[in-house]
């Protein structure tokens, strides 16, 4: 079953012609045992129908190893988004992008191709002060209106700088590391498995963790 009718598709095919460059959606995905891969599938299937520019690959956790292993691959499904040159940027999406979620999942895939919205220079200067790598786990439910905004904000920052990798975790698909995090409400953002903040929280929240 599709999971978007002509209204969405038109504005979404609108919104994708301001891509720059080719983007390539590369799903992992896990032979027999996952339950959300099939809609997933289809759904990043109809994402590829709607711009030339965007390139939908799937791969296997276990065959396709070494490269799960290079994209930090843990969960399936599991989807990073590469550039023109097939490289990793840090932007990843555990679970279905679905939802709400895709008011994140079509603005990394813009700003991958190229079409990138501009930063303070006060943000970029704190950014580019991060040498150690650093890892943002953004927890989420496909109904919360205010999650694809933090996780917008965490794909920011690793496109920013090459040390900081930021992942959406889709929490009811993912119960046990939902509850490894204790998570209770959405979203709730964990920097480094150790610091957390809850909530839609400004870019500059994410940082004074990040510095600590």
């Amino acid at each position: 079953m599709k999971m978007l009718n002509e209204e969405v598709e038109k504005q979404l095919k609108d919104v994708f012609s301001n891509m720059v460059n080719d983007v390539t959606i590369a799903l992992f995905t896990k032979e027999g045992e996952c339950p959300t891969c099939e809609e997933t599938r289809g759904f990043m299937k109809e994402i590829e129908a709607l711009n030339e520019k965007i390139k939908f690959k799937e791969y296997d956790i276990n065959k396709d190893q070494e490269l799960a292993e290079r994209f930090h691959i843990e969960m399936v499904p599991s989807i990073v988004l590469l550039n023109d040159k097939e490289e990793y940027l840090g932007v990843k999406f555990n679970g279905i992008p679905a939802g709400h979620e895709i008011n994140s999942f079509v603005p990394a895939i813009l700003e991958i191709s190229g079409n990138v919205g501009e930063v303070p220079e006060k943000i970029q200067e704190r950014v580019d002060k991060i040498t150690k790598p650093t890892n943002i786990k953004v927890f989420i439910t496909l109904s919360c209106p205010h999650c694809p905004g933090a996780v917008q904000k965490a794909h920011k920052l690793a496109l920013m700088n090459p040390n900081i990798e930021a992942e959406m975790i889709e929490s009811q698909t993912f119960n046990e590391i939902s509850n490894k995090f204790d998570v209770s409400s959405v979203p709730k953002i964990v920097i480094n498995d150790k610091h957390e903040l809850v909530g839609n929280q400004p870019i500059e929240a994410f940082l004074n963790e990040m510095e600590k």
